[in-house]
């Protein structure tokens, strides 16, 4: 009978002993899991946290006025050694300083975005624009989009009433044109560039 009662004891402590043991194992499972789920939580709440700012915040990478006047974007051409702002709004004040915004979008965005500037001998001018060729760099820089990289693909001449060199079908592409006069203002120099990918 004492043997028996003891059969039932060991068996009951042992029943005891694997309950608690599955029921540790279950316990730790949960607690790793709750911990994977709010790790995973806390990195996508930063990772939106972090795209919005992105969004939401300029990047303030120039300046936003040059002698007086409010700029929308850097335009460095290596070849030529231009380094200039690209002044906001256009008029016949704003080009004597530098080259301006003429037509289209923001810098950097979507669409035909033409710069105009006069063909004097000074390094934020474009007197030497004619000597582009396809394959050369343009970089424009604004403090929205950021640093973006083009590529000339066309230099041609035009007189002044075609317009059609300020078309905004890209098929949804980043394009910039340069212009300038030449020939005693009878004829304009196009650069055409298309951003690099």
């Amino acid at each position: 009978m004492i043997k028996k009662i003891l059969k039932i004891i060991i068996i009951i402590l042992l029943i005891f002993l694997i309950l608690n043991t599955i029921k540790e194992i279950y316990e730790e499972q949960s607690i790793r899991t709750k911990k994977y789920s709010e790790e995973k939580v806390v990195k996508e709440i930063s990772i939106k946290e972090n795209n919005s700012i992105k969004e939401n915040v300029n990047l303030h990478l120039i300046e936003e006025e040059y002698k007086g006047y409010d700029v929308t974007a850097k335009l460095k051409i290596p070849k030529l050694d231009i380094d200039t702002y690209v002044l906001s709004n256009f008029s016949k004040d704003a080009l004597e300083v530098c080259v301006t915004k003429f037509w289209g979008p923001n810098p950097n965005e979507s669409g035909n975005f033409c710069i105009a500037g006069h063909n004097y001998i000074t390094k934020n001018m474009f007197s030497k624009l004619y000597t582009l060729e396809e394959g050369d760099e343009i970089t424009l820089t604004d403090n929205r989009n950021g640093e973006v990289k083009y590529s000339v693909y066309d230099v041609f001449k035009v007189v002044p009433s075609d317009t059609e060199v300020l078309n905004q079908e890209t098929n949804s592409s980043r394009e910039i044109t340069l212009i300038t006069c030449t020939n005693y203002s009878k004829q304009r120099v196009i650069v055409k560039a298309r951003e690099i990918i």
